[in-house]
């Protein structure tokens, strides 16, 4: 299946990453139309990508082959509610964090729903999205969806709707842990000497390089933190003193808290 035309519901950061994507990749800008009400984001969005631009749905998303939602969960109900007249027949596909797809069928009328949780590097082609499409969605138009989101980097597709919480305190919260190691580093250096910007470029091309690392390696990511750790030397000192505080398992405890977050937010919104 190929798409022809799509229709973002919401004009936002996530939305604006998508659609630089599409435009980039060859999409004419004319197949595209955004709904937005705020009349300064749509200004933007026409004169930064060329895409058509509407403050409220009307019949001219009639026979839309794609409609993707990206407004704030608790916005859903009300940006659906004008447009289900016009979408039933379109392929939904869900950027929102916590709307269930049982929501979104009932609120459109499509059987016909992927869920999507992309995080933040996808605004310059380097994220990665969990994935999950109900039974009514063909391989054809999941392969379709693949290629919608491919301009912001990875897909990841689930079996169960569920795991999409674990999706979302892994990899949907995953940027903020990383730059809350990166302002970690970069406080530490600041603290023995170095200066700030000194300490910001070792830490970003240390972060960096040992992320591209474990990408390549063929080992897991215990394997190669032991290569680095000779016993009784600086890194084996350092390890000592985050097992003594326990920080391997902060994490574990902060991604739980992130996953069960993710649920509430589903029971809060999207029943």
């Amino acid at each position: 299946m190929t798409l022809s035309s799509v229709v973002f519901v919401g004009g936002g950061n996530m939305a604006g990453a998508l659609i630089g994507g599409l435009v980039r990749s060859g999409w004419v800008p004319g197949v595209i139309s955004v709904i937005e009400p705020d009349p300064a984001r749509r200004a933007a969005l026409e004169a930064s990508f060329g895409v058509r631009t509407l403050g409220a749905a009307d019949r001219t998303l009639n026979g839309i082959d794609c409609v993707v939602w990206a407004v704030k969960p608790q916005l859903f109900q009300a940006a659906a509610s004008p447009c289900a007249a016009h979408i039933a027949g379109a392929l939904q596909l869900s950027v929102m964090a916590g709307i269930r797809s049982d929501a979104i069928v009932r609120a459109t009328g499509s059987e016909r729903v992927v869920r999507a949780m992309p995080n933040t590097p996808a605004l310059i082609g380097q994220g990665i999205a969990g994935l999950y499409a109900r039974p009514a969605v063909s391989p054809d138009e999941c392969t379709a969806v693949d290629r919608l989101l491919a301009p912001t980097g990875l897909t990841l597709w689930v079996e169960r709707e569920e795991q999409l919480d674990a999706v979302t305190a892994l990899s949907g919260s995953g940027p903020a842990y990383v730059f809350y190691v990166l302002e970690a580093l970069i406080e530490a250096g600041v603290q023995m000497g170095l200066s700030a910007a000194q300490a910001r470029q070792l830490a970003l091309a240390t972060l960096s390089g040992a992320t591209s690392l474990a990408r390549d390696a063929d080992e897991p990511p215990e394997v190669l933190r032991q290569r680095v750790t000779s016993k009784g030397g600086t890194t084996h000192a350092a390890i000592t003193a985050l097992d003594a505080d326990g920080v391997k398992a902060s994490f574990l405890r902060a991604l739980s808290a992130a996953k069960r977050r993710a649920t509430e937010l589903g029971d809060e919104y999207g029943r």
